[in-house]
């Protein structure tokens, strides 16, 4: 275990031997931090926060600090971090409130750039990208492979489909289906399509894009005389053996936000 000698570092956390903290870095006493992750220079880990295996928390982050909820009455709540993580400068995530999970959760193999900011209660999943800036209220749910662009902010309890793409400085209000690309803000939020180059770059084979496109032809460019739940059934029978076009009507069908639907043409 390396700890710079200018480090504050409760005696109570648990600490693996291969991990490294940085010089000014603090570390409270109820943060378990596991085998080489390494905490830079200035970071500040508090509450009960516990960190996996070989992350990287850089300079000058804030993580596992008291949600920023009017309701927070200082309950012990949780941030559990997983594996192979980056978090860089500046990144701010808050732990959990007892209306909410509990906890924020963060997967494995996720890239968080510098000041980007997740709240409390969100649950980010694995191989995510959220670019510089790029901001989660709270209660929000981020799929695997999802890629938010800088400056994009979430509004709370919103959910963003696994394998989407949100460009940047973005504001989102409502559920974002998987797989698409989107840009925009409130009422001008549009989806121009199946994130068909996130898609091939992450091992989704041809026919499963093929069939996303023709799914997405029946739900997002539908007439306006067809209802929603009449198009999610069309495309749930046209393509009964795509799991991809099953996970994507499935989505629709659990939202309590409602999902953009409107596309660049719509």
């Amino acid at each position: 275990m390396t700890i710079h000698i200018t480090a504050v570092v409760d005696p109570q956390a648990e600490i693996h031997e291969t991990a490294s903290i940085g010089p000014y870095a603090v570390v409270e006493a109820n943060v378990t931090i596991g085998a080489e992750t390494n905490v830079d220079a200035h970071a500040v880990i508090s509450g009960h926060t516990t960190i996996g295996v070989h992350n990287r928390i850089g300079s000058f982050t804030s993580i596992g600090a008291p949600p920023q909820d009017m309701h927070y009455k200082g309950e012990p709540t949780e941030l559990i971090i997983g594996d192979d993580n980056q978090i860089r400068e500046y990144v701010s995530i808050h732990r959990g409130t007892v209306d909410g999970n509990s906890r924020t959760v963060i997967g494995n193999n996720n890239i968080l750039m510098a000041y980007a900011h997740v709240a409390h209660d969100c649950t980010i999943h694995n191989h995510v990208i959220m670019a510089n800036v790029a901001t989660l209220a709270g209660h929000v749910e981020i799929g695997d492979y999802v890629n938010l662009g800088g400056l994009v902010a979430v509004h709370q309890f919103c959910r963003i489909g696994a394998y989407t793409y949100i460009g940047g400085m973005s504001g989102i209000s409502m559920d974002v289906s998987p797989y698409v690309i989107l840009t925009g803000t409130r009422n001008r939020m549009r989806i121009s399509g199946i994130n068909k180059i996130g898609l091939r770059r992450n091992g989704i084979n041809r026919d499963a894009i093929n069939c996303l496109e023709q799914a997405f032809k029946i739900i997002f460019r539908a007439s306006p005389q067809t209802l929603l739940k009449d198009a999610l059934e069309e495309a749930r029978q046209a393509f009964p053996d795509s799991p991809e076009v099953q996970t994507l009507v499935e989505f629709f069908k659990t939202s309590k936000r409602g999902v953009v639907k409107r596309t660049e043409n719509g």
